[in-house]
C-alpha cells in the first residue's frame, strides 16, 4: 500500500496517484487538514508520499497536524520506508531529519529550470532524465537538510532543490505530480496573474513533461522494489 498525505485539497496526487494505481497498487490518502490520522503502525506501507501546502513546516501551532507528520516521519526514516516528498513534503522531510527551512534566494512560481547535481546524476531516482530540466515550482521557502543528506538537484534561485535521506527517502523542491487542474486550481486560490501564461507553457510542453514524471515514477518503484528485497 502507499500512502499519500495531504495537506489541502487543492494539492492531491495528482499524476503519482495515476501511475501507482495503474501499476497495481492500493492508495490510500491521509487528508491531515480535515482531521484525519495518520496511521501508527507502518509495516503495510510500500512508501510514503507526502504532498505539497501553503503552510510553514513550524506553524505547527497554526496547523497541530504538522506535529504528528513530523513524528510520523521520523519513524518512516527509522523504519527505512521508501518516501517522496514534494515542496512542503520535502520541507517536512528535511525537518524530520534533523535539517531546517529557509526561505529561498528567489520565490518560484512557474517553470523554472533545475540541475542534477554529479551525485544526482548517478541517483537511481534520476535514471533516464537528463541533467538539466524545466519543472513546476510554487514555493517561498526551501530546505536546508541536514550535512549527512546528499544534494540531488539545484538551481541559481533556490540551491537545494532535490536531496536524499538515506537509502530511500527524497525531497523534491518541485512539483512532478501537477496536471493543467493543478495550475488552474492554485492560481484561483491564490488569484495569480500569470495563470494563463503558465497554463500554456504546460500545454506546449505536456507530452515531455509528462514523460519525465513517469519516468521519476518508474524510477521511485524501482527503489520501493529494492527496499522491499533488503528488508526480506
Amino acid at each position: 500500500m502507499i500512502l499519500f498525505i495531504k495537506h489541502i485539497d487543492i494539492e492531491g496526487p495528482e499524476t503519482l496517484g495515476t501511475f501507482f494505481e495503474a501499476a497495481g497498487f492500493t492508495l490510500e490518502t491521509v487528508s491531515l487538514h480535515q482531521g484525519e490520522r495518520l496511521p501508527s503502525d507502518l509495516t503495510q506501507l510500500d512508501a510514503v508520499i507526502s504532498l505539497g501546502g501553503p503552510m510553514n513546516v513550524y506553524e505547527e501551532e497554526k496547523y497541530p497536524f504538522l506535529k504528528d507528520e513530523n513524528l510520523f516521519l521520523r519513524q518512516v526514516l527509522a523504519q527505512k520506508v521508501p518516501f517522496l516528498g514534494i515542496c512542503l513534503g520535502s520541507q517536512l522531510l528535511s525537518k524530520a531529519a534533523g535539517g531546517k527551512v529557509v526561505s529561498s534566494p528567489e520565490k518560484e512560481i512557474g517553470w523554472f529550470d533545475v540541475a542534477l547535481t554529479r551525485q544526482g546524476s548517478k541517483d537511481p531516482l534520476f535514471a533516464g532524465l537528463p541533467l538539466t530540466m524545466e519543472v513546476y515550482q510554487w514555493h517561498g521557502d526551501m530546505c536546508s537538510p541536514p550535512a549527512s543528506a546528499v544534494l540531488l538537484a539545484s538551481s541559481a534561485g533556490c540551491p537545494v532543490q532535490a536531496f536524499r535521506c538515506g537509502v530511500n527517502a527524497y525531497g523534491l523542491q518541485f512539483h512532478a505530480e501537477i496536471t493543467d487542474k493543478s495550475i488552474q486550481d492554485w492560481s484561483i486560490a491564490e488569484c495569480h496573474p500569470e495563470r494563463k501564461n503558465m497554463l500554456e507553457h504546460y500545454r506546449r510542453v505536456k507530452s515531455d513533461f509528462d514523460t519525465r514524471a513517469r519516468v521519476l515514477c518508474e524510477n521511485f518503484l524501482k527503489i520501493m522494489k529494492n527496499s522491499s528485497k533488503l528488508s526480506s
